[in-house]
């Protein structure tokens, strides 16, 4: 029987490699924790039926000496990430029967490699929300305590993982997208720098935040997939040159903590686990130093504006006639409406109407001009951080995973989720969220470290010292 709870990538690869197990037995073995575990935790909206055909071609690599590391490893995929020939609907209804006539161009590195995509996994409705609820498709669980959420957007890819349903997934990050259920699910997840990860295939929420971002359950794991995936992919028009990737940057020796911003509205066992992490990691030879962000602590309420304005406009040719969902009416406009009314859900329909308010006449430059401008503060100052500092890290989320619909009717509580989130994706520097510990219930805990522009190289060193510092330690 294989042990699916302690597979990493590395680990896996050598028992392919050896013959200890072939892929399709470990895909088999997958395979039975998905129909066990998922009807009850919603993490897969579909199995690719020809799934077990991916498997028998990977077992080809492996019998020729061409398997690379991701070679039959059994990969789950969020739902707005396009895979040729299958159902891509980003968690809506209004694209409930679209099928993508073309792979996303991390998909095509993906099998590539001979990674098995074992299926698309529930979201947010297009990828908004924080707690994978506002999915057409029903609500993800969380594996640690079925009555919590996963964390959103990208919930059902981490529960895929948490929960032994696959070895790696896939997700995207707008704002803490994969980060925030990483740390609710106990996983390890990585926002690249922005542009370091194709975004070609890719429906998009926020074309200046999205990105594509791998989970793991080790930090090598996660290393091992962002190596695989980052390269410049010409359909992309924001994927970063060869050149400017080719940072070599030093081992970091010193952190710096923002102290000031979480001075209220954060969970005291979050709190007390993150002064803990930060005490072990200086007791470790680490330099732990007192910064200020004045600018960041209006990361969240930038993205606001920002992002719903991103969202209008991406959504706008979502009507009802080109693709997805169009409801009968007759004339034209409402075919509009109602097809837009009926295929989008509450939180969709939400952010629609902020986006459209923030560029409208007369406010565009009250909200949208200002907050551009802000964020470009930001991103200013972040980067000037990095002048004293290899590293700045912050819990992961302000809360612990919090109870299935407590948020639900708040938009404001869920959108506070994201509150530690924003600075990274607004001033697109990589991050990295790892678990810290658990709570005397059980509950996952997380911090997370940002990086200058592609540095990802700094997060995978301090991560994998934090890895056996945590080893070593009881968090509670």
């Amino acid at each position: 029987m294989i042990d699916l709870e302690n597979l990493t990538i590395e680990d896996t690869h050598e028992k392919l490699k050896s013959g200890a197990y072939a892929c399709r037995e470990l895909l088999e073995a997958y395979l039975e924790n998905i129909e066990r575990k998922n009807k009850d935790l919603n993490a897969y909206l579909e199995i690719y039926e020809g799934v077990r055909e991916q498997a028998e071609a990977a077992q080809k690599e492996f019998e020729n000496g061409s398997a690379t590391l991701l070679t039959g490893i059994p990969f789950a995929i969020k739902d707005n990430i396009l895979v040729q020939g299958e159902i891509a609907s980003a968690g809506s209804k209004i694209l409930g029967n679209y099928r993508a006539s073309y792979d996303a161009g991390v998909i095509k590195k993906l099998k590539k490699e001979k990674a098995i995509l074992v299926g698309r996994t529930n979201m947010d409705e297009f990828a908004m929300g924080s707690s994978t609820e506002t999915s057409y498709y029903g609500v993800t669980k969380n594996p640690h305590d079925p009555s919590r959420v996963p964390g959103g957007s990208s919930g059902g890819s981490a529960v895929a993982v948490a929960a032994d349903m696959a070895l790696a997934a896939l997700g995207t990050e707008t704002c803490g997208s994969v980060r925030q259920p990483s740390a609710f699910c106990g996983l390890t997840g990585l926002k690249p720098t922005y542009g370091a990860l194709s975004r070609h295939g890719i429906i998009a929420m926020g074309n200046s935040l999205d990105q594509v971002s791998p989970f793991g359950k080790t930090v090598r794991d996660v290393e091992i997939i962002f190596e695989a995936l980052s390269f410049h992919d010409p359909e992309d028009a924001t994927s970063a040159p060869a050149e400017i990737r080719r940072i070599k940057a030093s081992p970091p020796k010193k952190i710096g903590v923002p102290w000031h911003l979480f001075e209220r509205g954060v969970e005291e066992p979050i709190l007390a686990n993150f002064k803990n992490s930060m005490k072990q990691l200086e007791d470790s030879g680490y330099k732990i130093l007192d910064i200020e962000l004045p600018f960041s602590k209006y990361s969240l309420a930038t993205y606001y504006i920002i992002m719903p304005a991103e969202v209008s406009t991406n959504l706008s040719r979502f009507d009802g006639i080109r693709f997805g969902y169009s409801a009968e009416a007759e004339t034209l406009e409402e075919v509009y409406r109602h097809s837009r009314g009926e295929g989008f859900g509450r939180e969709a329909r939400r952010r629609i109407l902020l986006g459209t308010y923030v560029l409208s006449h007369g406010y565009y430059d009250a909200y949208y001009n200002r907050a551009v401008a802000l964020r470009a503060e930001i991103r200013e100052e972040i980067l000037r951080t990095f002048a004293e500092v290899d590293l700045i890290a912050t819990p992961t989320t302000p809360t612990l995973p919090f109870k299935l619909g407590e948020k639900l009717d708040d938009p404001v509580a869920m959108y506070l989720s994201d509150i530690f989130s924003a600075p990274a994706n607004l001033s697109g520097v990589p991050s990295l969220a790892l678990p810290s510990g658990k709570t005397k219930e059980g509950l996952p805990l997380s911090a997370q470290f940002m990086a200058p522009p592609f540095a990802e190289s700094s997060l995978f060193a301090v991560g994998q010292d934090f890895e056996k510092i945590i080893s070593y330690h009881e968090i509670s």
